[in-house]
């Protein structure tokens, strides 16, 4: 430690004998940079404090009927994107500072200058949403003029995005609202077509495949009974008719009465007709089981109507007059055997149409997983399509809601606290500051010159130096005598040091009060020219 301290001392002392150098480099530094400093342009900030209200008086009433946006996100962002190149562009324009340059590399230092030196900072804390927005410049005009562009373009950018948000999330839903619809239109056509078409497999009212394939055994085998038993009827009138030596009449009696014909549909046509009123309570023309049953009940009618015909006909080429017997018992007979023989023709018809759909449904049971599957894949597309279309009608009508909450009121409202205003006293250049750092700087300039000489050209100044230097011991030192002027000529030289530092200082004083009080020091001067 000793030894660093004796170290340092050498250094001074090797500064202190070549402070001539310091001398010399703080008249020729300070002095120049003194000048500079004081004729710098004043420079006038203007600046505006401005308030973001995100508490929207509608806002808890329209809670959860609107779409809720993050408007502290979204000042924050528009204050990041403030100082982009199109807002830049667009300050310059409104304070025609555009106009003041000639040449585009021009135009590109002042877009740059303005990007630098526009500031905007939240001064608020953390919950509060107070920006201030300041700018320097030479003229306190254009410094006013360009922080009311920079607080209009924040402003107009903010409200102008959020209504812009608004229209293009409405045109996207109305684009996916059509898409979405012709879709789902696409979805119940193809739904129709495949209930027209496998209607007499997949489930209705009636139950599935299954149900209607147990059913229809069913009946065929109380139809097969019934055929049993009207057989067994009919040959037992035959042999009594037979036996009476009654002539067999071939004609078929299908009247009931006097003005009814009973036919082997009325029973299924009613029973449609029921059904077909049940279905008419709960669905409309153009749903698929509405339609099979009408086509069902259309095409039994047909044939209903082609059976009188055949009736009717057969009526027409017999003579009942050669055929029907006078004795009133065998008429009976022959009437019995009649009714029992279009019983039997009846039954077989129905039997037959039993035994079709059994066969029918029998031959599609090895499909019916595979329609069974595309069913339900036909009907989880639609149930999706449908309910992602029900989803965007509802999100339509709350951005419409949204849409009519902004005209009538924003989210975010602008209140300006302190308003931009032109300076009239200049806020800087800081020149106090400047000279004092200058100062400092040329006095460290003359400290490492005076370090570097010292070095180049050392002296000794102890004894100690001189033994490190030499390796040869010290045992005493004689000071200079007093007749060779060697301690006159030293205190002439620390003298003329201290005038210099002085006067310098005192120059400092005058430039100081020069740059605190300009006019009151060049009136007397403008007064004596």
């Amino acid at each position: 430690m000793q030894d660093l301290f004796e170290q340092a001392l050498t250094y001074l002392k090797g500064i202190w004998l070549k402070r001539r150098y310091i001398m010399v480099s703080t008249w020729i530094i300070c002095p120049v940079l003194w000048l500079v400093i004081v004729n710098l342009d004043d420079v006038y900030e203007s600046e505006a404090r401005v308030f973001a209200d995100t508490q929207s008086i509608l806002g808890p009433l329209l809670k959860g009927l609107t779409v809720e946006t993050n408007t502290d996100a979204q000042i924050q962002l528009m204050v990041k994107t403030l100082l982009s190149r199109p807002n830049i562009e667009r300050i310059t324009r409104m304070t025609d500072l555009d106009v003041q340059v000639t040449t585009p590399r021009e135009y590109e230092e002042l877009v740059d200058d303005l990007k630098n030196d526009i500031i905007i900072r939240k001064t608020g804390g953390r919950r509060e949403n107070i920006f201030t927005i300041s700018y320097r410049h030479k003229n306190p005009e254009m410094a006013k003029d360009v922080v009311q562009s920079a607080l209009t373009v924040f402003i107009e950018n903010t409200l102008g995005e959020n209504r812009s948000d608004t229209d293009t999330a409405g045109k996207f839903l109305n684009a996916q609202i059509k898409e979405y619809e012709n879709r789902l239109l696409a979805d119940e056509a193809k739904l129709t077509d495949f209930k027209q078409k496998y209607s007499n497999v997949l489930p209705n009212q009636y139950g599935g495949y299954y149900n209607k394939l147990s059913n229809a055994k069913d009946q065929l085998k109380a139809i097969e009974l019934s055929l049993s038993e009207a057989q067994s009827q009919l040959k037992n009138s035959r042999e009594k008719l037979a036996s009476s030596n009654a002539p067999v009449e071939k004609a078929q009696s299908n009247i009931k009465d006097s003005n009814t014909i009973v036919t082997s549909y009325d029973d299924r046509i009613t029973e449609l007709e029921s059904m077909l009123d049940s279905l008419l309570l709960k669905y409309t023309e153009q749903h698929p089981d509405v339609k099979e049953s009408r086509n069902r009940l259309n095409h039994l009618m047909a044939q209903k109507e082609k059976e009188i015909e055949e009736y009717l006909s057969s009526l027409s080429e017999s003579n009942p007059s050669e055929n029907v017997s006078q004795n009133p018992v065998i008429q009976d007979l022959q009437i019995q055997v009649n009714h029992l023989e279009n019983q039997v023709a009846s039954i077989k018809v129905r039997r037959d149409n039993y035994a079709k759909e059994v066969e029918d449904l029998e031959n599609k049971i090895h499909i019916l997983p595979e329609i069974e599957a595309e069913l339900k894949g036909l009907n989880r597309g639609y149930e999706i399509t449908k309910s992602k279309y029900e989803e965007l009608l509802s999100r339509k009508e709350t951005a419409q809601l949204a849409r009519q909450a902004d005209e009538t009121t924003n989210n975010i409202n602008f209140k300006i606290i302190d308003p931009p205003r032109a300076p009239a006293e200049p806020t800087g250049p800081k020149r106090i500051l400047f000279l004092l750092a200058s100062t400092i700087f040329g006095l460290g300039v003359g400290v490492g010159l005076s370090f570097l000489f010292s070095q180049i050209n050392p002296v000794v100044t102890s004894r100690n130096q001189v033994a490190k230097e030499t390796g040869i011991p010290v045992f005493g030192v004689v000071s200079a005598a007093e007749n060779l002027g060697l301690q006159r000529w030293h205190k002439k030289k620390t003298i003329v040091f201290i005038i210099s530092n002085v006067l310098l200082l005192m120059l400092l004083a005058c430039f100081i009060v020069y740059s605190i009080f300009p006019e009151q020091v060049l009136a007397p001067i403008k007064g004596v020219l």
